[in-house]
């Protein structure tokens, strides 16, 4: 288990997940996203959208090309690569000094996406749909960001404990292919393949995945479990997505992945403050 006191290298960044929440920015340059689907397809928007999101405060882009929402249709390889190719290669040029996170489960667009100048591989799958993505990763000395996502879960089953059977099998995956162990992030994949009384217990329970001692990432932001709470439309649910942040901060998450930047720069700057605070 890697030791979460130190700090290492993300990207450009030098990062300590103990002390320093990161910010995850989400650029989706597809046309099927369920909240900015469509948006940012056209590499002029997909920088300037990534200007934007650096200037308010992101710390990491994180670049998409297929959609998983539900009943998203699957993407070729080489449309995916078409679509997040030039908005990686325009962000690097603009030296933004962000770190670029590429969102994919191929391994073919994970290692041309680090050769064209990403610097971590989010995969949805956790590195099970193509094992061989832990390699492209490795091979590039990338950090890999874990997700959970099981299309079936038993109902007779503690939800944390399959989580961590899933995730043994996807830190393996990893270490065999050559990734260091610090260079693992969990993600417990709320809203994948979950129902809100999964996510809602995920949330209150975040302490104990963050005991494992893997930095964790967090990406409720605009999730369908929000409007089931909320009532509201996607674009509409960013109060509700701030308070499951702060709460997950308190819980030991360390990045946050979002689309209302800004805010979350002062929520939770605001909310790691206050928990860190041990008076004078």
């Amino acid at each position: 288990m890697p030791n979460a006191d130190l700090s290492r290298p993300l990207g450009p960044l030098q990062w300590n997940p103990q002390t320093q929440p990161l910010i995850m920015g989400i650029i989706n340059v597809t046309p099927d996203s369920f909240s900015d689907g469509g948006e940012f397809l056209a590499e002029s928007d997909a920088l300037q959208h990534a200007q934007k999101l650096v200037e308010e405060g992101a710390h990491i882009l994180d670049i998409g090309g297929e959609s998983t929402r539900p009943g998203a249709r699957l993407v070729a390889e080489q449309e995916e690569l078409q679509r997040v190719l030039p908005a990686i290669r325009a962000i690097v040029s603009a030296n933004l000094g962000s770190v670029i996170s590429i969102d994919t489960y191929k391994a073919r667009v994970a290692d041309e996406a680090l050769t064209a100048g990403a610097h971590v591989v989010n995969d949805v799958w956790g590195l099970q749909r193509e094992p061989d993505i832990a390699r492209a990763a490795a091979a590039h000395h990338a950090p890999v960001i874990i997700n959970h996502w099981e299309k079936e879960t038993a109902a007779d089953t503690d939800l944390l404990t399959q989580m961590r059977a899933f995730f043994d099998r996807s830190i393996e995956i990893a270490l065999s292919a050559g990734v260091d162990e610090e260079n693992i992030i969990l993600d417990p994949g709320i809203g994948f393949g979950k129902s809100v009384e999964d996510n809602l217990l995920i949330l209150s329970r975040l302490e104990q995945l963050h005991e494992w001692g893997y930095p964790l990432l967090i990406g409720t932001s605009r999730k369908r479990f929000i409007g089931h709470l909320t009532g509201r439309e996607p674009k509409d649910r960013i109060y509700g997505t701030l308070a499951s942040n702060v709460i997950a901060l308190t819980k030991g998450a360390s990045i946050f992945r979002v689309h209302d930047v800004a805010a979350h720069k002062d929520a939770l700057a605001v909310a790691q403050a206050i928990h860190t605070y041990h008076g004078s």
